[in-house]
């Protein structure tokens, strides 16, 4: 009982891209990992530097062969996961297996990624398309840029609170699909 104790509280300390490299996932430098879930094969996911995997990310490197056992009894088929480096992982996104993702990649959250996607793009949705470049979403949010990153908590809090609206992101609404008569 102790021993459980002991490796759950030294699982609990141990940082989760440690945890990935122990695991068996080949994980570059200076990548921040908040997922737990490294598939049953861990070892066949790849994923580069200066990557943040945030939580809920799940790569999965196996799938539907259970299906066919009842014909083919060993029947099982993998898939590699790899990352490259400069990447944003959403939280809940979900990685099939065989697809690679480039450099300077941004999936956004929940999206499910069924295909391989390019260098310098962003994805989103289910399954995940192509939504702009890198280049457009910076564009595109320029304006939101707060250069807050590395501020205490605190001063980020105290600044955040006395912008006007117009220096935060909004959404517009949905808009019902006009249907052909």
């Amino acid at each position: 009982m102790l021993k459980r104790l002991i490796d759950f509280i030294r699982k609990k300390m141990t940082p989760l891209d440690v945890q990935a490299r122990k695991a068996g996932v080949k994980i570059g430098v200076e990548n921040w990992v908040s997922s737990y879930f490294w598939s049953t094969e861990p070892w066949l996911i790849t994923v580069g530097d200066h990557c943040q995997i945030t939580a809920g990310v799940k790569m999965v490197t196996h799938g539907g062969g259970h299906v066919l056992r009842d014909k083919d009894p060993d029947f099982d088929t993998f898939g590699k996961v790899t990352v490259g480096s400069w990447c944003y992982l959403g939280t809940n996104a979900l990685i099939m297996p065989g697809v690679t993702i480039g450099d300077n990649v941004l999936v956004a959250a929940g999206s499910v990624v069924t295909k391989s996607v390019p260098s310098g793009m962003v994805v989103g949705g289910n399954p995940a398309r192509i939504l702009c470049s890198i280049e457009e979403y910076q564009l595109r949010n320029e304006k939101y840029n707060l250069k807050t990153k590395g501020l205490a908590q605190d001063k980020k809090r105290e600044m955040h609170e006395t912008l006007p609206e117009d220096k935060f992101i909004v959404k517009g609404y949905m808009q019902q699909p006009v249907r052909n008569k």
